[in-house]
């Protein structure tokens, strides 16, 4: 049957509970006269049936013409078949059948897994769906949980933003953790190519100590990062590691040629040996025999004093568990506990059963034990009477006290309770007493048991008041029915509602439960439809808004402003939207009829702003370009400039008054980098340049006390050095790397000087004094004439000069010359150094150290 809309005020709603309740419609006539909606409290007493079904929204078509009541007292009926077991839930889930019925069953059952485990059984796209318009928040909540897909994740993020906060917190929290996941794997992958990077560096290294050693270590960190590489990034490890396997081959050949000749010493060695170890053999065989007896001897005696010792181990545990028993027994009688005492001496009792043979000192302990528990016995009996007697004599004066019911319950427990405390221990019970002091107990608690069962019958009538609200909430939620339902009453019975069901208090607490759970879904029932308006309501009034925003862009303000006098009559039509919507609402809306009015002025505003924020951008720009031309190191440099000029190209429109000025500053900081860049540049090379000659002067040394044959620990010293010194350097001359490498090999060859040698590195002397346009030394003149000459010679036969005299190829060449004597190197050396320093053609100062 239809329920027409009762007018009914609410003073009688919430008044007095005389006024009767209609009666509920039986639900099979409901049903049985064909009618398409019967009510809520028909529903709920339905058994499982097409019908029921149908009502709950389960089969296809099954919501048409049904109230939303209904449908939810159908679905909390089908949930009370399933609890109590009179119906399978799996039957519902057959297809077809709608989703958000199910789920909304589900939830409604009392088994707390059943939503959970339905909602798994549903595909992603279906619980997607659920997470942005599921029934519940709970449904929402469970199903974004559920979602794993990174895709589908993001996009929920999306279109999340300003809904349910508790469903988009874990959809966020999901993203986070891929976005976490992802930001690892980048990590991961830069840490690959740098663990690539630095294979290939010491690829390029020639063999010395803690050459394998470091590679193991690099190897190893690969291996842990390589899964994360690129498969590029992969072969240039592969062959980075091929040649340093290379390098260790060789280097390991050589070990082995060095080794061969030491195993052939050594064989002839072993052959003479092999003789005086063959007698020794003898020998040893013979006294292993004699050792071996005797060792088994010294087991045999070890086992049989060991066992000795066990056993005398066990008996001294077992004495000191009887002296601790004894003891702790003796202070449980200092204390008084007379129980734990008595308890401890049995204890004690099994244990000495245990012994072999009791000592006569402890079975004096245990005497004194006795005697001193007997006596506490006694003793504690003795002392209870008085106790007793004071216990009687207090409940007796409580018979009649003016005293609270609940003070006066509380300490009649506690007499009794002190009743017991001081009879535990004792030997005998007056049953005298006992009978004297319950009486007393029973005559005292009479005031109390009146007052609890007076309270009893105020919680049973607070109970009876509250079923009385739950029938009135059910009969206003049935006649609020429809289009045309008093909205403003359901704001007042919200508010009342819960005032007039917390003023009928206490009431039982199973009862008040099951009434609380029925009273929060009613109101819940009730929040739901007021929240429903409102949310149609804010939907109206969005609409409106978004109409007067795209009224600002119109050209013709009039017509704006007529059609904004239009929109504000429609929005005095629409209802509330709640509280804490509505001022928001009305501000926007109001913000954007104003902006119809101000348009001018504020784009007139936004354009000045505009040009203010791009001149405070183009500023900051020449700042920092400022800043970093004062920097020492300028290692960045050429990314930065290129950087700022994109971004002050980026910029935009400038003030007209400074925008010559701003960019001839940015120009001017520009060319300062740009200066400073090339000053670093000559220093930078300056230095790599000085720091190869010194490397060539230790690896000089070095292979002067070579060839010298030096004693070994002088010689390890100077290489120690040198590969210090070398190791320290981490910028070369281009092509540096490979003279060290050199004069290492030439090093290690140990060649004596020669006078080719010598001659070797004057020339090169001379070829930097002439790159310097200074004489030479008397002594070498005749050397530069010849030199001169046959550089003439070439270069009128190739028509080409064939010496390449830069500053850079000369110190390699001096790096990868042959050693002289220590005293015509060290001359030749300053003088080399000497013309270097003052050559016009570069303006780095080179210098050896």
């Amino acid at each position: 049957m239809r329920i027409k809309h009762l007018a009914r005020p609410l003073s009688r709603l919430f008044g007095t509970a005389s006024e009767e309740s209609p009666a509920v419609p039986d639900p099979t006539a409901a049903l049985e006269a064909g009618d398409d909606a019967p009510s809520a409290e028909a529903a709920a007493k339905l058994m499982d049936s097409e019908n029921l079904r149908t009502l709950a929204g389960l089969s296809a078509g099954a919501m048409n013409g049904v109230p939303a009541a209904v449908e939810r007292a159908a679905q909390e009926r089908l949930a009370q078949l399933i609890d109590a077991g009179t119906l399978e839930f799996e039957t519902l889930s057959a297809p077809p059948v709608n989703v958000s019925a199910l789920l909304a069953v589900a939830g409604y059952s009392s088994d707390p897994e059943r939503l959970t485990r339905t909602l798994a059984s549903i595909d992603e796209a279906q619980r997607k769906a659920l997470v942005l318009v599921g029934a519940s928040s709970r449904i929402r909540q469970l199903a974004a949980q559920s979602m794993s897909d990174p895709l589908e994740l993001r996009q929920l993020l999306r279109q999340l933003h300003g809904k349910d906060k508790n469903v988009y917190k874990i959809i966020r929290e999901k993203c986070d953790a891929l976005n976490a996941a992802e930001q690892t794997g980048d990590k991961a992958r830069n840490e690959a190519i740098r663990a690539c990077e630095s294979l290939e560096r010491h690829a390029h290294r020639i063999y010395e100590a803690v050459y394998e050693p470091t590679l193991r270590h690099f190897h190893a960190r690969w291996l842990a990062l390589e899964a994360h590489a690129a498969l590029d990034v992969r072969e240039r490890a592969a062959r980075a590691l091929t040649r340093c396997e290379e390098i260790i081959a060789e280097h390991q050949e050589r070990v082995a040629q060095e080794a061969a000749g030491a195993a052939a010493r050594a064989e002839r060695d072993a052959q003479h040996a092999q003789a005086m170890r063959l007698a020794e053999i003898e020998s040893a065989r013979a006294r292993e025999e004699i050792e071996r007896a005797a060792a088994e001897a010294e087991a045999r005696r070890a086992s049989e004093e060991a066992a000795r010792a066990v056993a005398a181990a066990a008996e001294a545990a077992a004495l000191r568990e009887v002296n601790a028993l004894i003891g702790k027994a003796h202070a449980a009688l200092r204390e008084g506990a007379t129980g734990r005492a008595s308890g401890l001496r049995r204890t004690l009792e099994e244990k000495l059963a245990a012994l072999k043979a009791v000592p006569l000192a402890v079975s004096r302990q245990v005497q004194k034990l006795d005697t001193s528990l007997g006596e506490l016995k006694a003793w504690k009996e003795h002392a209870v009477a008085p106790k007793r007697a004071e216990l009687i004599a207090e409940m007796e004066s409580l018979v009649g006290a003016a005293l609270e019911p609940q003070a006066l319950a509380d300490r009649i427990r506690q007499l009794q309770q002190d009743w017991k405390t001081v009879s535990k221990g004792v030997l005998s019970d007056s049953d005298a007493d006992w009978q004297r002091f319950h009486q007393a107990a029973e005559r005292a608690y009479q005031p109390c048991r009146e007052y609890f069962e007076a309270q009893a019958r105020l919680r049973q009538a607070n109970a009876e008041k509250r079923k009385a609200i739950l029938e009135r909430l059910r009969a206003f939620e049935a006649a609020q029915s429809g289009d045309d339902a008093d909205w403003r009453a359901f704001v007042t019975v919200l508010r009342e509602a819960p005032q007039e069901w917390r003023r009928h208090f206490p009431v039982e607490r199973a009862a008040a439960r099951e009434l609380q759970k029925e009273f929060d879904a009613a109101i819940g029932r009730l929040q739901g439809r007021l929240d429903s308006w409102h949310a149609g309501n804010v939907e109206k009034k969005r609409l409106l808004i978004r109409r007067a925003a795209g009224l600002v862009d119109l050209p013709d303000s009039r017509e704006a402003i007529e059609a904004v006098k239009g929109l504000q009559a429609q929005w005095q039509e629409v209802g509330a939207a709640g509280a804490e919507q509505d001022r928001g609402l009305w501000e926007e809306f109001h913000g954007h009829c104003d902006a119809v009015f101000h348009k001018r002025k504020r784009a007139q505003a936004a354009y000045t702003a505009s040009l203010q924020s791009n001149k405070a951008r183009a500023v900051a720009i020449c700042e920092e370009a400022e800043r970093l031309a004062e920097r020492s190191d300028l290692s960045d440099g050429p990314a930065k400039m290129a950087q700022w000029r994109a971004e002050f190209e980026s910029v935009g429109e400038l003030p007209r008054a400074e925008d010559r000025s701003l960019k001839s500053r940015f120009e001017r900081a520009l060319e300062r980098v740009k200066a400073s860049l090339s000053a670093q540049r000559a220093r930078d090379k300056e230095r790599s340049l000085a720091d190869l000659l010194e490397a060539a002067n230790r690896i000089h040394a070095y292979a002067r006390a070579v060839s010298g044959t030096a004693p070994a620990a002088e010689r390890e010293v100077l290489k120690q050095s040198a590969e210090s010194f070398i190791a320290g350097i981490s910028h070369w001359p281009k092509g540096g790397i490979e003279a060290l490498a050199s004069a290492w090999v030439t090093a290690e060859t140990a060649e004596p000087p020669a006078a080719l040698h010598e001659k070797a590195l004057r020339l090169l002397c001379i070829r930097s004094e002439i790159l310097r346009e200074l004489p030479t030394p008397a002594e070498d003149q005749g050397l530069r004439s010849e030199y001169q000459m046959q550089r003439l010679v070439e270069r009128m036969g190739r028509g080409v000069d064939p010496a390449d005299d830069g500053v850079e190829s000369l110190a390699l060449e001096w790096t990868r010359s042959h050693s002289v004597s220590e005293g015509i190197y060290k001359s030749l050396f300053a003088r080399f150094c000497d013309s270097l320093r003052s050559s016009p053609h570069t303006r780095a100062s080179v210098s050896g150290r």
